[in-house]
């Protein structure tokens, strides 16, 4: 069938409207139907997979209804179909379909179409994906990682596009961890860019990509440009994701400090509308579980995998206060960075948590020093938690104190911080023993990334939390934003043995090569 099936097209003005027709369902002073097989250029995603449940994600390219059919063997026998909603040009034509009752411990085959909302009700190709649901009694492996199409390196097919997440599915992992800067909104992508040694790296580009994200539609497009990469869209379809967001889904460094007024690549000065139109294309191509009505953009959230494993997402960015010296001596508005509310969850969730281990998400790591330039009298402002003192607390570290204080103190053991940011691979142990501030029990910081972005690193550490480099793995000293080229992006890997309860973390390089391996035991 070819691409526009029926089309029947009345023209009560002039002959010429009838392309115009074509490109709308409806026009004033036109009347017309149009039926179209619709088109799945994005593929499906998969999120938020947990006990019982499942979310599948798609996109169409006009206005249908999301069909989607599971079932537990290749062949879909016995399988069970459900009308999903609809897509339509208020969500840019996303959708997304909640699976239920689902059984523990299943392979779950998919298939998602889209049925054309014309009375042809023509269909789209099916799109065919699987996944498993982690049953009670397996091991658990699943990867992460972060910083995706940034600093102009982009979609070279004749690299063999994002090949790195063709990598993390061949270790076939239950699911994935999207630790932030899944697109890079304020960086522009070009046909051609210089890359080290000389060499030329070659993108694909399209017209979202050619300039910084302001517009909704801006936003949109710079999702819909990764998942024009075949390696991420065969990814997506068979490793469930947990997806969370960093500052370069907004404008990079955001918070209430930043100041577009000089960036003159910006006609959108303000950041709250920024803000705004980024989180609304995220929300609509993440493929997450909205949260509810009580707030319906939150995206801190825990995700059970049974009795071995809780994954506690974590939102850096939503409820921080303005980037700063970050040395206030007492705690504020200007000190906060997860915010009290998703503190307090944090602390009950992980107090209730009956998981042998609690890994959070975090999209920015602890203990390394990330700078935001300077202030207005030439001050080193900071962009995380650290603050560049190696003194004791003060600025976003108090709050940081106080959450690892209450861990302490509520004897939840077996706690690990997964994060990515600063695009290059490093392990952290943090030990009070040489801390400013000791309040704490010891715990493990694993770092990875880039995906698909310039490699960096390493940046230097705060001693206020006593953080050890175990171990890390960055572009040699006086270079920086090497290309994939240069082979320095990874990702994490996590396996959790079911028997021995212990977990293995492996860093591994862009072709999935182990480059540090650390196995930690239960407590």
């Amino acid at each position: 069938m070819s691409l526009f099936g029926k089309k029947s097209v009345k023209v009560l003005q002039l002959s010429s409207m009838a392309t115009a027709c074509a490109a709308a369902l409806c026009m004033s002073a036109v009347t017309c139907t149009f039926a179209a097989q619709p088109v799945m250029e994005q593929g499906i995603q998969i999120g938020d997979v947990t006990s019982g449940r499942a979310t599948i994600w798609s996109r169409a390219d006009h206005a249908a209804r999301m069909w989607v059919e599971y079932a537990y063997n290749p062949e879909f026998s016995n399988s069970m179909k459900v009308r999903g909603p609809y897509a339509l040009e208020t969500t840019d034509f996303t959708a997304r379909q909640d699976l239920v009752n689902l059984p523990d411990g299943s392979d779950v085959y998919v298939k998602v179409w889209f049925e054309d909302l014309s009375n042809s009700r023509e269909m789209s190709e099916p799109v065919t994906g699987h996944f498993h649901t982690i049953g009670k009694h397996e091991n658990i492996r699943f990867v992460w990682g972060g910083d995706t199409a940034g600093q102009g390196w982009g979609i070279n097919e004749s690299f063999g596009g994002m090949k790195i997440y063709e990598a993390m599915r061949q270790v076939q992992p239950q699911f994935f961890i999207q630790s932030g800067d899944s697109i890079y909104a304020d960086g522009i992508i070009k046909p051609e860019q210089m890359a080290e040694n000389g060499q030329v790296w070659t993108n694909r580009v399209t017209p979202a990509v050619s300039k910084v994200a302001e517009t909704l539609e801006d936003f949109r497009g710079r999702y819909k440009y990764n998942l024009l990469d075949s390696n991420l869209r065969r990814f997506n379809a068979e490793v469930p994701s947990i997806s969370q967001w960093d500052d370069h889904e907004v404008v990079n460094n955001w918070s209430d400090s930043k100041d577009l007024t000089n960036d003159s690549r910006y006609t959108i000065k303000d950041i709250p509308l920024l803000v705004a139109h980024a989180a609304t294309a995220y929300h609509e191509f993440a493929p997450s579980r909205p949260h509810d009505a009580e707030e319906s953009n939150r995206v801190y959230r825990k995700i059970a995998y049974g009795k071995l494993l809780d994954v506690f997402v974590l939102d850096m960015r939503s409820y921080r206060g303005p980037n700063t010296a970050n040395l206030q001596t007492t705690p504020g508005a200007e000190t906060a960075f997860l915010g009290a509310t998703q503190v307090a969850w944090l602390e009950s969730e992980l107090k209730k948590s009956e998981a042998v281990w609690k890994v959070i998400a975090a999209d920015m790591p602890i203990g390394l020093n990330v700078g935001d330039g300077v202030d207005a009298q030439g001050i080193a402002r900071w962009e995380a938690v650290a603050n560049g003192n190696d003194g004791p607390a003060a600025g976003r570290e108090l709050e940081m104190a106080s959450l690892l204080s209450y861990i302490k103190h509520a004897d939840i053991n077996n706690v690990v911080w997964l994060t990515a940011d600063v695009h290059y691979a490093a392990a952290h142990f943090y030990d009070p023993k040489y801390a400013a501030t000791k309040d704490f029990a010891p715990f493990w910081e694993f770092v990875s990334g880039p995906l698909n972005a310039g490699s960096f690193g390493p940046n230097s550490i705060d001693g206020t939390f006593g953080p050890q480099v175990v171990f890390s793995k960055a572009p040699p000293a006086g270079q920086a934003n090497l290309s994939p080229y240069a082979g320095l992006q990874f990702f994490g890997e996590v396996n959790i043995d079911k028997r021995t309860k212990a977990m293995t973390v492996d860093l591994k390089d862009i072709n999935g090569a182990s480059v540090f391996s650390k196995t930690l035991k239960a407590e």
